[in-house]
């Protein structure tokens, strides 16, 4: 078992560590999921991570993700010269990490005919493989690449092919291994188990790493951080983040964190009153409740960008936090339920891409915010956060809620934002949520809503025409919200929602399903 710094002062900790160097593959979270569901930790870096820093940071293993990017190209990104002499422990190669490995040990590489994009079918050839250990001759993949190797480097043997495709490669005595496809993909039926035998086989972790160990590491951080006096304020949603996060300070500061709930007037039908009842009697939070609805709403006032809306919110939020926490007095941090995929959707780990959209957690914020930020789940996925929040005792109905974005409701209203347009989409939200708890549906969808449309359609109503709005109705799939596919609801279900919608909410006439996946989608519309 090694040790490392955990990001705190004074505390040294027991903990394996497997880190990922990443080079832009859009599956790079994917492979810390497949990882941590393991139990084993880890952690994403840009690829350019220095070799010393790697060093101090002692993993167990090193994993080289894919990327868009050709190994040939002349602004390719890559690892140092010395990376594979100076590193001390096991590396696995993923895709563009496969080439880039074969390419700098003395390998060859050339353009495939045709980009290999899909499935394929892998051949396990005989001979010794630590990667493909207890597996079938034959295995269902997932290929997505654009070059292909040709020459393996010397002191490396072939351990996969695909057709005439070189799939997999090792070097047991450099402790060096090589995948073509993608493991971590869902498409890749065994990519667990071959994952898994890199991680305990070749690398050797034990997986100790739990939620019970996560909230007990935790608290320890937060006490460190925070100190001993002082006051922090929590910003509560009342969605799972937020909350978890919430209680996790509560367990490290007690009294000492006074919590805000605020109503931006972006919230679902009653869900301000509901969830401070529940914040209050269930949870035993110091919680402030505070409406500034009519403050928002005024902000807001004839604004239709949505980057602009979410940097509007931010900034109220934190006038509000601001003006609450001076009638606390000592108030020095504000909490926030910021994830690890609002960390990733807002800033490129490489420093290149385009950003898809700001979050509200992360971005957004006036630059002369007086509180210093506490982000306990920072480094986790939605999942894990649930599995944090039971060992917490946080009661079902608030982790069996639907992700609910922090801006509300104001990025699901496409255009200007009034309070009409808010009365209507609760009306509408409230009753497709009704019927899909009421058809046992909610628990099979990992997030559900609607969109008001900046769009009027002719309709028919009686005798009369009509000419009025239109909902979008969105349902996902996903596990951490990084990928997404869209819900096959029943027709049945869906006209039976679309009925009522239109029978019971007076300005309506139209609904549609929105039948996009993440990508290229993203799960909000805004």
């Amino acid at each position: 078992m090694l040790f490392f710094k955990h990001r705190r002062r004074n505390l040294t900790l027991q903990h394996e560590l497997i880190l990922i160097l990443d080079f832009g593959s859009q599956y790079t979270q994917l492979i810390a999921r497949r990882v941590r569901e393991q139990g084993v930790y880890c952690e994403i870096h840009p690829f350019h991570l220095s070799t010393e820093k790697i060093a101090e940071m002692n993993p167990k293993g090193v994993i080289l993700s894919g990327g868009p990017s050709s190994v040939t190209d002349k602004d390719a990104p890559r690892v140092s010269e010395s990376f594979y002499d100076d590193l001390d422990s096991p590396i696995l190669g993923i895709c563009y990490g496969m080439q880039l490995i074969a390419v700098d040990l003395g390998g060859e590489l050339e353009p495939a005919v045709q980009r290999e994009y899909g499935h394929a079918n892998l051949k396990r050839l005989s001979g010794k493989t630590e990667m493909f250990k207890d597996m079938p001759e034959e295995l269902d993949v997932w290929m997505s690449h654009g070059d292909h190797v040709v020459e393996i480097p010397e002191g490396f043997h072939k351990t996969a092919t695909s057709g005439e495709s070189i799939t997999a490669i090792e070097s047991p005595e450099r402790r060096i291994f090589a995948l073509q496809f993608h493991p971590e993909v869902s498409h890749t039926p065994k990519g667990k188990e071959i994952l898994r035998n890199f991680l305990f086989n070749v690398c050797g972790c034990k997986g100790d790493w739990t939620p019970a160990q996560f909230i007990e590491e935790e608290v320890e951080k937060i006490e460190s951080t925070v100190g001993k006096t002082g006051n922090v304020v929590c910003g509560l949603s009342g969605g799972v983040d937020s909350t978890v996060a919430a209680a996790l300070v509560q367990k490290a500061v007690g009294d000492r964190q006074t919590c805000i709930f605020v109503n931006n007037g972006l919230l679902r039908q009653r869900e301000f009153e509901d969830t401070l009842r529940l914040y209050e009697n269930k949870l035993n939070l110091n919680v402030i409740g505070v409406d500034a609805s009519k403050e928002f709403y005024k902000e807001l006032k004839g604004v239709t960008d949505p980057e602009e809306k979410r940097k509007i919110i931010g900034r109220k939020f934190i006038d509000v936090f601001d003006a609450e926490a001076k009638k606390i007095g000592k108030v020095k941090y504000l909490v926030q339920g910021t994830l690890y995929p609002d960390v990733i959707e807002s800033v490129s780990l490489r420093g290149s891409s385009v950003t898809i959209k700001t979050h509200h957690n992360v971005g957004g914020l006036p630059e002369k915010m007086k509180l210093k930020l506490v982000e306990p789940l920072r480094e986790l996925f939605k999942d894990e956060v649930r599995l944090i929040g039971k060992d917490l005792d946080i009661p079902d109905e608030i982790l069996g809620r639907h992700p609910f974005p922090g801006p509300g409701l104001a990025v699901r209203i496409l255009g200007d934002i009034t309070p009409e347009k808010v009365e209507l989409l609760q009306k509408v939200d409230r009753i497709f949520i009704e019927e899909l708890k009421s058809g046992d549906l909610y628990e099979e969808t990992w997030q559900a809503f609607a969109v008001l449309l900046p769009i009027q359609s002719v309709g028919v109503m009686g005798d009369f025409r009509t000419y009025e709005k239109t909902i979008a109705l969105r349902a996902i799939t996903s596990t951490d919200g990084m990928t997404a596919d869209w819900a096959r609801l029943p027709h049945d279900f869906l006209a039976k929602v679309s009925s009522r919608i239109t029978s019971e909410i007076r300005g309506v006439n139209r609904v549609v399903y929105d039948i996009s996946s993440k990508p290229p989608a993203t799960i909000e519309w805004e």
